[in-house]
């Protein structure tokens, strides 16, 4: 018989038998670890459910998800805020039915305006879908010239501008100084910063497989770095800053490259360059590094809301507010940005 469970990260028994389903299934992404309840809870103050069905002491399906409730952008439950990936990891079709329908009962308890789903797959296709986001995945080559020539001519010759520029990258354990880019980076696009604590409990939390590389110019200058997760094979780099000088001196192009070499000698097997959203720099910039776009279905069930919601961006009615957070000074939106952001996962 099916039964349905829920999670607390801070039982180690029940954490790890949620884990070990997330190694085994193929469905399940660095997203799905148990580790984000903990950090959506003590960092952002959501009420999290994590639930999980079983049958005869097997976990066959889990669906992590969180409630987020805000004045300014309604009330939701989402699976899973700050993440790219989410929704249903399963190894059984009827445990993920019920699973589906446990939320949407539990959606409607928590008089949330929708349930979001963030799969990687159609899942529930008579469900509205955010049609908005992609993302790129690319194998990496087992040979690091071969992983060059594959980058396309344009952005090949980028990286080698980097190289040229004589700038070094470095594994970083301080994340003090990659938020500093990072922060300047999204201040300088008009959208609120993620806290410094959020990093640091990333860095703590995850240990390895959570990792940070900067990029210095030949006088030390600290001009670009990425936070990436490492899960199974694969690297996905998730958070990214640059200094204003970085694209004269290419230092974006090296910075991945840098990344991508140093997983081909780690044996990293994936590049999961992640999310963008269509019609942007980002995918551009992807794109012409030689990766396909593939598709994102972030399924929604409507309850209170009558379209899905636009809490992004390219949202017109967020120009006049993006272009007044440019010119904030950067204290103040680093102090008042977390309590905003918190809610726009």
């Amino acid at each position: 018989m099916l039964t349905v469970k829920t999670l607390n990260c801070r039982e180690r028994g029940a954490a790890a038998r949620w884990d070990a389903f997330v190694a085994a299934c193929p469905e399940a992404t660095f997203f799905h670890r148990s580790e984000w309840q903990g950090i959506l809870e003590d960092v952002f103050r959501h009420k999290t459910h994590y639930l999980y069905a079983e049958r005869s002491g097997d976990v066959l399906a889990i669906l992590p998800m969180a409630h987020v409730r805000s004045l300014l952008f309604g009330k939701a439950l989402v699976s899973l805020p700050f993440a790219v990936y989410g929704g249903i990891a399963s190894i059984d079709a009827e445990a993920t039915a019920l699973l589906v329908r446990e939320a949407q009962t539990l959606a409607r308890q928590l008089g949330v305006d929708h349930l979001e789903l963030r799969h990687t797959t159609s899942r529930n296709p008579d469900w509205p879908t955010q049609d908005l986001y992609v993302t790129f995945r690319k194998e990496i080559l087992a040979d690091e010239e071969a992983n060059l020539l594959a980058i396309p001519r344009k952005q090949r010759a980028m990286v080698r501008k980097g190289i040229a520029n004589g700038l070094t990258s470095t594994v970083d354990a301080d994340v003090g100084k990659f938020f500093s880019l990072y922060a300047d980076n999204v201040h300088r696009h008009g959208t609120p910063a993620l806290p410094r604590r959020y990093f640091e409990r990333l860095a703590a939390t995850f240990g390895r497989d959570c990792e940070v590389l900067t990029v210095s110019g030949p006088d030390g200058r600290l001009l670009s770095g990425v936070l990436s997760f490492f899960f199974r094979d694969e690297i996905l780099p998730y958070y990214a800053g640059d200094d204003s000088a970085a694209r004269n001196l290419a230092a974006n192009d090296f910075k991945y490259w840098e990344l991508m070499r140093m997983a081909c000698q780690r044996g990293i097997k994936v590049f999961d360059y992640g999310r963008s959203k269509q019609g942007t720099g980002s995918y551009s910039f992807k794109k012409n590094w030689g990766f396909e776009p593939q598709p994102l279905f972030y399924e929604y069930c409507l309850y209170r809301s009558d379209s899905i919601p636009q809490n992004n961006p390219s949202n017109a009615k967020y120009k006049l507010m993006i272009e007044g957070w440019r010119r904030m000074p950067i204290a103040l939106a680093n102090w008042l940005g977390p309590h905003i952001v918190r809610n726009l996962g």
